[in-house]
């Protein structure tokens, strides 16, 4: 247990059992992508970002936050779009789409699974509704138990609470480091996350796993004390090994090894030549790049399809962010894939660069041929 700076509290019980488990020192604000022509300053890079997790609740989360700025919205990729649409379809077929209103708490990063809920009958409100939907969307509270309370008061007497999350244990079992960013104030266990449904006087009703981002979890909750069910038993039992503090420490090791192993495997084809890019000026590599020493004499340009992001550049690099057709103009040798899951989706748009995809895979620190 570490002394908190300024009675720093636990976002989510508020109690003063915060332990680091992973600190990456100061890099770029993760939501902020200054236009390319920006000269790059010391300061771009000076903002704390660091994991704590609460031995009494066993929230892990975002340790502080001085970043005050907007991320260009970017375009939800088809992995998203899937998952969502095969979401809602497990939880009708469970029987458990009651009621006529839906709202829903989105997330910054965009993203709606309204429509599919409003092709059931659903009646869209910002009231209190049958049906709460939360894809991504709590975790960028900074009062997580308030945020839970919301969320309560939101959800109907006899209503359904649907919150979806990428797992802790996916994130420590997987080496995801990276899924640590400014802007992302929780981490959740399904057991954590029970704790602040507690908070709100809900309780999980049962569970759902993905396979998106490695391991993703949608939980559906109603008002009042519940059993858990076996789908809840499960995955808690699955999640057990890689709660402790021991374990989420090995994220340090993590982030360490693969900012290494990227770092040299850039700088060996660098030497050799190789004109690489990357795609997907996402979040989640901005920390990478930082801790990398990532430069355009390593990685040439990063492509992404939304064009808010286009014109840019990387934080704390002087790396543009380009459209997809220039990738495809360029002709790149090698192109270093930042986003796993959009593998399938790029291979089918994209065939003519067929053989040069390269998947960042931090489980293993590697740069796999996809």
């Amino acid at each position: 247990m570490v002394v908190l700076p300024s009675g720093r509290r636990c976002r989510g019980c508020g109690g003063a059992e915060l332990s680091p488990v992973l600190d990456l020192g100061t890099v770029p604000a993760a939501d902020y992508f200054p236009h390319a022509g920006t000269p790059v300053g010391l300061a771009e890079s000076a903002h704390p970002l660091r994991m704590d997790l609460c031995g009494r609740c066993g929230l892990a989360q975002l340790a502080e936050d001085d970043t005050r700025t907007e991320e260009p919205r970017g375009i939800e990729p088809e992995a998203l779009r899937v998952q969502a649409a095969e979401a809602v379809a497990v939880v009708a077929k469970a029987g458990l789409l009651r009621g006529k209103t839906v709202r829903e708490f989105g997330s910054p990063h965009g993203g709606t699974w309204l429509p599919l809920l409003t092709d059931r009958g659903f009646v869209a409100t910002d009231s209190r509704a049958d049906i709460v939907l939360d894809c991504f969307g709590v975790m960028h509270e900074p009062d997580q138990r308030a945020a839970f309370v919301e969320r309560a008061a939101a959800t109907a007497p006899q209503g359904l609470l649907l919150v979806q999350f990428h797992s802790l244990a996916t994130i420590v079992a997987s080496g995801q480091w990276n899924a640590l960013r400014h802007g992302h104030f929780a981490y959740y266990s399904l057991a954590a996350l029970g704790r602040l449904l507690a908070t709100a006087g809900m309780s999980i009703t049962t569970a759902w796993r993905f396979d998106l981002y490695g391991g993703t979890v949608l939980v559906a909750a109603r008002h009042g004390t519940h059993l858990a069910d076996a789908a809840i038993r499960e995955i808690r039992t699955r999640e057990a090994e890689y709660l402790g503090l021991t374990a989420v420490r090995q994220l340090q090791q993590a982030a360490d090894t693969h900012a290494e192993a990227l770092r040299h495997w850039l700088t060996r084809h660098a030497a050799q030549g190789d004109r690489v890019y990357a795609y997907g000026a996402a979040s989640r590599a901005v920390a990478l790049f930082s801790l990398a020493g990532v430069h355009r004499g390593l990685i040439t340009a990063v492509a992404d399809a939304s064009p808010a992001k286009q014109g840019r550049r990387m934080p704390g690099t002087d790396v543009p962010i380009i459209a997809p057709d220039e990738l495809l103009t360029a002709r790149p040798d090698l192109v270093l894939l930042t986003l796993p899951d959009l593998l399938p989706e790029l291979r089918t748009r994209y065939p003519e660069l067929d053989g040069c995809w390269i998947v960042d895979d931090p489980a293993t620190a590697t740069m796999k041929g996809g």
